[in-house]
């Protein structure tokens, strides 16, 4: 397949006036996401000379962010996405700054908490994204399919290239520069995106999105369990690659190795796309979990045999099946959640990811301290295949193979930026 051939149906994707702007603007604001965290854990440890704050602060953060997100999610659908994401934006950025502020005076611990959980109220750019896409194509599952590929590559290519620009940055200039690059990142981008009113769904008011109009759709407390269980997977990848290359004697090598898991699975997206949809939503997704669950079982053996490389490898393929199964899933959230809580649906399922993160770090975490860093390859691979259960079980009770709203989807009115 020639390189043109390959970006046809990408280049397709950006024909309507308005979407290479708003893509443009959401990958700026989507890099910090990734920049963060890392630049949080650097500043504070080189002012407070404390690791354990640095991590508790972060886990803070990432508990309010838990609790914020669905809400933020939720008045993005009923108020619009310009007029909630910019001032949320805002309100993260400030909190970002404030915690410069905060290290650069040696302030009380307890103002660091306050300043990183304000941080909370960053819009999920990402399910904003996503939500244009099923706005714009909602006639067209092809290229629903093929934006949704899109989105999370641009996932994996955000979470490899934001913690290397945070730790350059901070490393680099002065500890604070990945926080306050970021915040500009944010913020800018934000604006960028919210300019692009013709591409914007629009908003939908309380009473249709009240208690009855997701009523049906059973198919989403089902994704919302596996992505737990896959964001388990995720967290208990990280702790335990880190542990593996520090026995190693090669713990710089390690971003390079959780890299190599995150560009098979861009690469993986990419050519995803390509593929058209075949079968049911929910059984395409159900396959993809299981191919997870099979290609998780590599990195257990190949850490045993004792070398970094092999284990690379071994991260490499099964990163392949990561990015299907996030597809799938958010396509099938798209098909089963009523157009108004869309926002908040994708939501809930990166707060599922997040949630499912934090524990498989601490699983991995005891793993490791317990019996080595080998074994704890074990805890990645028993989440896939607890998600791949999870997502052949409940689906089939959930009846969440049928076609969702799609059905419904010829009888809304075109988008703005397409007449």
């Amino acid at each position: 397949m020639t390189a043109y051939a390959f970006a046809a149906p990408y280049r397709r994707l950006f024909a309507l006036p308005g979407t290479r702007a708003f893509t443009t603007g959401n990958l700026l604001a989507r890099l910090p996401m990734g920049m963060f965290g890392v630049s949080a854990v650097v500043m504070i440890a080189a002012g407070y000379g404390s690791y354990a704050m640095a991590g508790a602060v972060t886990a803070t953060g990432l508990a309010a962010t838990a609790v914020v997100a669905p809400w933020i999610a939720r008045l993005t659908d009923r108020h619009g996405q310009a007029r909630v994401a910019v001032p949320a934006a805002a309100l993260a950025a400030l909190g970002s700054l404030a915690l410069v502020v905060c290290v650069r005076l040696h302030a009380p611990a307890w103002t660091l908490f306050a300043a990183y959980a304000a941080t909370a109220t960053t819009p999920n750019t990402g399910g904003m994204a996503r939500a244009r896409w099923a706005h714009l194509y909602r006639d067209d599952d092809r290229a629903r399919h093929v934006a949704n590929s899109f989105e999370q590559a641009a996932d994996e290519v955000c979470f490899v290239l934001g913690p290397v620009l945070a730790a350059f940055l901070c490393t680099s200039l002065f500890p604070e520069a990945g926080t306050l690059t970021g915040a500009l990142l944010l913020f800018g981008g934000i604006l960028v995106f919210a300019a692009q009113r013709g591409t914007e769904p629009p908003p939908v008011p309380r009473a249709a999105t009240g208690p009855g109009a997701g009523r049906g759709h059973a198919a989403v407390p089902a994704v919302l369990l596996t992505f737990l269980a896959t964001g388990a997977v995720f967290g208990a990848l990280e702790v335990t690659t880190i542990a593996f290359a520090d026995a190693q004697g090669h713990r710089g090598a390690a971003g390079a190795v959780l890299g190599l898991q995150a560009a098979g699975s861009c690469a993986a997206g990419l050519l995803y796309g390509l593929r058209r949809p075949r079968g049911t939503a929910g059984g395409r997704f159900a396959a993809s979990v299981a191919l997870m669950a099979a290609l998780m079982l590599g990195p257990l053996p190949a850490a045993a045999l004792g070398g970094l490389w092999p284990l690379a490898a071994a991260l490499l393929v099964a990163g392949m099946a990561t990015a299907p199964t996030m597809i799938n899933g958010m396509a099938l959230i798209q098909r089963q959640v009523p157009p108004g809580r869309l926002n908040e649906g994708m939501t809930l399922a990166v707060t599922a990811l997040l949630g499912g993160i934090a524990t498989g770090s601490f699983a991995a975490g005891s793993v490791v301290e317990t019996w080595g860093p080998a074994p704890g390859y074990a805890i990645p691979a028993a989440a896939s295949a607890a998600a791949a259960l999870i997502a052949a079980v409940s689906l089939r009770t959930a009846g969440a193979a049928g076609p969702g709203r799609a059905a419904n989807d010829k009888r809304r009115r075109p988008p703005r930026g397409a007449r």
